[in-house]
């Protein structure tokens, strides 16, 4: 009989171990995704105020130059990727105002005139001759940095300001040859002046 009741003390300590599982609160797993969105929403619209205020203090660029009706022959021609303006020399204050600020897709074509810039679906503008002050290879631009060498950076003025343009090829290996040929239309645009 011991063993019986020992059996069963056994049978009920288990019994009294046994819980049920925890059931999900509900209410505060929405609460937090909730909060959580919301957070998400704040953050974004601050980083588009913030986009808005740099365009306002930007807001003395003047309205971009659009290409001439006859620009010439081109001289090169490439596609890739437009990845923002920069301040000349500094590489992280990126200059939103007038469109400069948005990346894209573009269409480069370097004519005696100067260089035309076409973006689909963002501001095209074209750089004259005699604005041009530059062009050199580097490894970065405002959010964008590659392999030394990677982009292809062309200085030019507006406005009283100089400005840091970067482009990317879709084929890399043109960029040698866009810094020599808007080098050798700058240096000759000096010795003409």
């Amino acid at each position: 009989m011991t063993s019986l009741t020992t059996i069963a003390s056994v049978h009920l300590a288990a019994e009294a171990e046994k819980k049920s599982a925890e059931v999900t609160d509900w209410a505060a797993r929405i609460g937090w995704v909730v909060g959580l969105l919301i957070f998400i929403a704040l953050v974004y619209w601050l980083m588009r105020q913030g986009w808005k205020w740099r365009g306002s203090l930007q807001s003395d660029l003047p309205a971009l130059p659009s290409a001439p009706d006859a620009p010439g022959e081109p001289l090169r021609t490439s596609t890739g990727r437009y990845h923002g303006s920069t301040t000349a020399g500094q590489w992280l204050d990126r200059i939103v105002a007038r469109g400069l600020g948005v990346r894209s897709r573009v269409e480069l074509t370097l004519t005696d005139a100067g260089l035309d810039v076409v973006r689909p679906g963002a501001t095209d503008f074209f750089v004259p001759r005699s604005a041009l002050r530059e062009a050199r290879l580097d490894k970065g631009i405002a959010g964008k940095v590659l392999a030394e060498g990677g982009l292809l950076v062309v200085t030019w003025e507006h406005g009283g300001t100089l400005i840091d343009s970067g482009f990317r090829a879709d084929r890399s290996d043109e960029h040698a040859d866009w810094v020599t040929a808007l080098n050798h239309l700058i240096h000759t645009t000096e010795g003409a002046r």
